[in-house]
């Protein structure tokens, strides 16, 4: 039964590597506010995934007018360009789902 548990430990580890495509955000700003939001990271990242499909090439928490007043803001590159995708940090509602322009925060 050894081929059995290999093969299970196998399968897992390509299971946990196909989840959404967080690649290259690799760093996260807005740690100063993160005790103020009601929904967390990997939440926010899956809802702006679900509002627009792409890989999150950065990621905030901040401060802004709009929803609450606590949003997530990812960019995320679609095939099509980049796009900024605001999550509010307290309800999960998208605020924002645009294109970034020639001059991007």
């Amino acid at each position: 039964m050894q081929t059995g548990r290999a093969l299970g430990a196998v399968t897992l580890t390509i299971l946990l590597g196909c989840g959404p495509a967080f690649a290259a955000a690799s760093h996260f700003h807005g740690d100063r506010y993160a005790g103020l939001a009601k929904v967390s990271l990997d939440q926010a990242r899956t809802v702006a995934l679900k509002a627009r499909p792409g890989v999150i090439t950065d990621q905030e928490l901040e401060k802004e007018r709009g929803g609450t007043g606590l949003r997530y803001s990812f960019d995320v590159k679609a095939a099509d360009g980049v796009y900024e995708v605001g999550v509010d940090a307290r309800t999960a509602a998208v605020l924002e789902n645009g294109k970034e322009g020639p001059n991007a925060d």
